[in-house]
């Protein structure tokens, strides 16, 4: 087996995976792009927005979220490709000049928002990276907002192991993973570094297989690390892609690992930009949609 692209195409900065059991469909963004894209029975869809969008979630009562810079936004999946019809969830994060970038949901549909200085202009180039303004927030399905953390780098990965008693969440900028215990007031507890740092690029994003091990996508590293639920390196999967961006589990009996990457401007290999898939054996944990 080898891993295969989802679809020809190839993007700026493909990231947010999202894997729809219900409806067998792979979601995904193009954060540089402006774009969010769902391939569904073949048939590959997209929605062009103005602005970066980090992550598209759909929701229990059948519409979508969008992540963008200007808040969370629901997203009507009838509405036309270049004309997306939106309206305002939630403006989570008050601080002017950040962007969304992590977001996924627990298995209670609430959506955990991770933003970081916004480094990109308006036609998608980088910007530098010049303060730890992000954050961490919890959006619940009544669209109440409940900020938990500050001074972020840039946030990525959001697991949530030991059934919910603690998020996982990296700080790429910081280079490791973090744990923090959840309270029992829902606020999160003082932080450890469970995964340390490691000479194959930088942690983005990731997934768990339901044995508690979490596969991380190494930013600029070529590969997956898969860690142990005590963070100890449990492997590391090679793959055809420099930069990584996350991963999801998915198809129908949840054992084919999506990945997202990002397209360097120079020196590419033939799939940076892709999204990849490969039927790895090993059975993931699902996505849950936003319960709103």
């Amino acid at each position: 087996m080898k891993w295969l692209p989802v679809c020809d195409q190839r993007f700026k900065l493909a990231e947010g995976p999202f894997w729809d059991h219900a409806h067998q469909a792979l979601y995904w963004v193009d954060i540089a792009g402006f774009r969010a894209l769902r391939l569904h029975a073949g048939k590959l869809s997209h929605w062009q927005f103005t602005e970066p969008v980090s992550a598209f979630i759909p929701t229990m009562t059948g519409d979508a979220l969008v992540t963008l810079a200007s808040g969370v936004h629901r997203l009507d999946l009838d509405s036309p490709s270049h004309q997306p019809v939106i309206s305002l969830l939630c403006a989570a994060d008050p601080v002017a000049g950040n962007r969304a970038n992590e977001a996924r949901c627990d298995r209670h549909g609430r959506l955990w928002l991770g933003t970081m200085q916004n480094n990109l202009d308006e036609e998608g180039g980088d910007l530098p990276i010049e303060r730890r303004s992000g954050g961490l927030y919890r959006v619940d399905g009544d669209a109440s907002v409940a900020p938990l953390l500050n001074g972020q780098g840039i946030v990525n990965t959001l697991v949530w192991p030991e059934n919910d008693a603690a998020v996982l969440t990296a700080d790429t900028l910081d280079g490791v993973i973090y744990r923090y215990p959840i309270n029992q007031d829902h606020s999160l507890g003082e932080r450890e570094v469970w995964a340390h740092e490691h000479s194959r690029g930088a942690p983005d994003g990731s997934a768990m297989d339901e044995d508690g091990f979490v596969w991380n996508a190494r930013w600029g590293g070529g590969c997956l690390i898969r860690f142990a639920p005590d963070g100890s390196v449990d492997r590391v999967v090679e793959l055809p892609v420099s930069h990584p961006t996350s991963c999801v589990f998915g198809g129908p009996d949840m054992t084919t690992l999506f990945v997202t990457s990002a397209r360097p401007a120079d020196g590419a290999l033939e799939l940076d930009g892709s999204v990849i898939q490969m039927k790895i054996g090993i059975k993931g944990m699902a996505s849950h949609r936003f319960a709103g």
